[in-house]
């Protein structure tokens, strides 16, 4: 099953996106707040068969979005179902 964006809303200050599948079904959410040098992401995947996809679909967004500001910090959170991912094997639980 292919997931995409969705875009929720969109401002200078958050992005909320939805995520969704190929029949445009609500799967899950992700939050994207921006602050001077940090970069907040949150989200959570209802869908446990397409998590793999998940990671692939945010860790290249987040890439883009950090490259506006070369030296922001990224905070993320992400769920799929009940268990937290990282995007990163040396992430540090921030």
């Amino acid at each position: 099953m292919q997931i995409y964006f969705s875009p929720e809303v969109i401002t200078p200050q958050f992005q909320v996106l939805n995520v969704v599948n190929s029949a445009n079904k609500a799967v899950g959410n992700v939050a994207f707040l921006f602050d001077d040098k940090k970069l907040y992401v949150y989200g959570i995947l209802e869908e446990e068969g397409v998590g793999e996809d998940f990671k692939d679909l945010v860790t290249p967004y987040i890439k883009g979005l950090a490259k506006a500001k070369p030296d922001v910090d990224v905070f993320s959170c992400l769920y799929i179902g009940c268990q937290k991912i990282k995007l990163t094997e040396n992430e540090e639980d921030k």
